[in-house]
């Protein structure tokens, strides 16, 4: 049930980010959101930890800042492979991934408060 509920919840972020940053990431449905979170979070299980690996040597020299790199060409990636989920530029995913990333950070503290009070 957690994962379904996170699911929709990345869903609407994603939609915020939309909202909120209308002229560099653009989503053509509710029904777009849930696939592109989908993609999203696949990316992230599988190919994000593969390339903090191959790029640890950077990612050290630059203290850890070049993660938000590899968050943003696989939130640009996940643009590239769907239809309804569009992506303006490497800069336009960097500030999006920005978002959904604070934005999964409020929803992963207002589930964790949420349902381990059950």
């Amino acid at each position: 049930m957690r994962i379904i509920i996170k699911w929709l919840l990345s869903a609407l972020a994603l939609l915020a980010v939309a909202y909120l940053y209308s002229s560099g990431v653009q989503i053509q449905s509710f029904g777009s959101a849930l696939i592109a979170a989908a993609v999203i979070g696949l990316l992230n299980m599988i190919v994000r930890p593969v390339l903090v690996v191959l790029t640890l040597p950077v990612t050290i020299v630059t203290l850890g800042l070049f993660l938000f790199v590899i968050n943003a060409l696989l939130f640009w990636a996940a643009s590239g492979l769907l239809g309804g989920f569009q992506v303006n530029g490497f800069v336009a995913a960097l500030i999006g991934s920005l978002i959904y990333s604070l934005l999964g950070l409020v929803i992963e503290s207002a589930l964790g408060g949420l349902l381990s009070k059950r």
